[in-house]
């Protein structure tokens, strides 16, 4: 028997898995939540956009999930930590790090261990917003080709913005970085002993869908474009990468320090690095037809569409790259910027509850009917990713009266969540996006069937649930396999190594009725307060929201 091992690492915390090339049987795993900061994530009270993270702590959790999860493999009947035969590793993303000349995160240093800017800048960093719409200003103006692959609007979440903030709000910071390095490709180049960052194998999953890469035209943005946004980035360039690679191509192989260390073999081959949701998605068994959602602390939507075929642009998406999920694929994404976050504010910093709470509130409001609350929320608490590409917009909730509960309030943020995902989905089938199954993965998917159940109705498609709860660590290890040489490829790999649970959420006819009434609702206000239609009369929305409720306590 042959073993590979799958890295994730999340918003909160990461994981290893281990699982059998043979099959996908899961033999080993470990969760280890990230030591610093608030859940792992490191704060400025004075600015709600900050997202950060200390590089360091990934270093700890490898070390530490990696040898959890060896020893609960090791009770297994077959296994030995020398039939590891391959890595994969996925991450958050965009998630760029500061690293100096050797490769080592600008943290390590006793003059930046505090600096919130010399940190990992974690997906959910909103403060180059500024930079991000200048961006897309310029890009539209000079290089529209650049932009028309990400849905025609640049993110401040994404790669760029963010470095261009750096060099503005901190310029020691930027200059003593000899590079950048996304934290998906940042891993792999540490498991393989990669001390020089023009030396690492980026990958074209962040390249393609974050630093606005392109093979047509020569790779990232050229320098008299990254000029015109500042001459500090132009400089940069020569110091990040030329050529980004598909999960077709081998990372490196895993170096004596880091063999001694995890106690694996040394030489085993470490997959190219991908976002969690990408190869989330391979652990999900994506195919043509299948929309994969990865449903956590947001949500990234993800398909695949053969490389042979042509495919139009698509507006407010966050990509179309090829090779970025699947090789010989177009990857395309787009997503929402927080789901699981909605509902961990309104339970625990609202409420002051835990998980207690929310399975609490799930109960209460699964006894109510659609309608029933008379609530309508936008799923904006921390910014649009898709459509609208915004992360100046905030939540809303209207309909409240006096006698509004918190779990009417809770059952309204999942729906408004629901509301979202609809509005994505739409949005593909408009540009010729096949979907005709939609497969779920994460926590949220298999512990919360009431959710599950809502975007059925919402969506009105089918939801299937992924085999593994850790699909994004088990489509890293599906890739391991892959370059190790256990499938020949990741077809077969997927048959192999992935499954669906025996459970299927089905819309229902009657549920799917009002909902489509409140969907109406929800476009009317998220194309007026999103900017489509800003001067949309709503004056009968509340009116109208009262009489679906009043039609479903009836």
């Amino acid at each position: 028997m042959s073993f590979t091992l799958g890295l994730d690492y999340g918003t909160n915390s990461a994981r290893a898995l281990i699982v059998r090339c043979a099959d996908g049987k899961e033999f080993g795993s470990c969760v280890v939540d990230y030591p610093s900061g608030h859940q792992g994530i490191l704060l400025d009270p004075k600015d709600h956009n900050v997202a950060r993270q200390n590089p360091l702590d990934y270093l700890y959790c490898l070390e530490a999930a990696t040898k959890g999860a060896l020893r609960e493999a090791a009770r297994k009947r077959g296994f030995k930590a020398d039939r590891v035969v391959g890595i994969g590793v996925d991450t958050t993303g965009s998630s760029p790090i500061p690293v100096d000349a050797a490769n080592r995160p600008l943290v390590a240093q006793k003059r930046f261990a505090k600096n919130l800017n010399a940190q990992c800048w974690l997906w959910k960093d909103h403060t180059s917003w500024r930079e991000a719409e200048k961006i897309t200003q310029l890009a539209a103006k000079h290089h529209p080709e650049y932009i028309a692959k990400c849905g025609n609007t640049y993110s401040s979440e994404w790669f760029w913005a963010k470095l261009w903030h750096c060099a503005k709000v901190d310029p020691k910071v930027f200059e003593a970085a000899f590079s950048w390095v996304e934290m998906c490709d940042w891993l792999p180049a540490v498991l393989g002993g990669v001390s020089d960052p023009t030396q690492i194998k980026r990958g074209i999953c962040a390249a393609g869908h974050k630093a606005l890469y392109c093979d047509e035209w020569g790779g990232l943005p050229d320098k008299k474009f990254l000029r015109r946004l500042s001459p500090k980035l132009a400089a940069l360039r020569d110091r990040l990468y030329d050529k980004a690679y598909d999960a077709s191509a081998l990372a490196g192989n895993l170096c004596p320090e880091w063999a001694r260390k995890l106690g694996l073999t040394e030489g085993i081959p470490l997959a190219i690095g991908e976002f969690d949701v990408h190869y989330g998605a391979i652990g999900s068994g994506v195919a043509e037809g299948t929309l994969v959602k990865v449903i956590g602390t947001s949500t990234c939507d993800v398909g695949v569409v053969s490389a042979d075929q042509s495919i139009a642009d698509i507006p407010g998406i966050c990509g179309i790259v090829k090779g970025a999920i699947l090789p010989g694929y177009y990857g395309i994404e787009a997503g929402q910027s927080a789901v699981g976050d909605i509902f961990k504010w309104w339970v625990e910093v609202v409420c002051g509850g835990d998980d207690k709470t929310h399975v609490k509130f799930t109960k209460e409001a699964a006894q109510l009917a659609p309608g029933e609350s008379g609530l309508l929320a936008l799923d904006w608490n921390n910014g649009n990713r898709t459509i609208l590409v915004d992360q100046r917009l905030t939540g809303l909730m209207l309909g409240t009266t006096l006698h509004t509960t918190a779990s009417e309030i809770y059952r309204a943020l999942i729906e408004g969540t629901a509301f979202g995902a609809r509005a994505i989905i739409e949005r593909l089938r408009e540009y010729g996006v096949p979907i005709k199954r939609v497969v779920c993965a994460g926590g949220i998917a298999e512990k919360n069937p009431f959710l599950m159940q809502t975007y059925a109705d919402i969506t009105g498609c089918t939801m299937l649930v992924a085999g593994s709860s850790q699909a994004c660590a088990l489509g890293s290890a599906v890739s391991a396999a892959v370059l190790a040489g256990e499938h020949p490829d990741f077809a077969t790999a997927e048959k192999k190594m992935t499954s669906l649970k025996d459970v299927v959420y089905k819309p229902n006819p009657a549920a799917r009725r009002v909902y489509h009434k409140l969907y109406a609702l929800y476009r009317q206000l998220h194309d007026s307060f999103g900017g489509l239609t800003p001067s949309a009369d709503h004056s009968a929305v509340m009116k109208d929201l009262l009489a679906i409720k009043e039609k479903a306590r009836a």
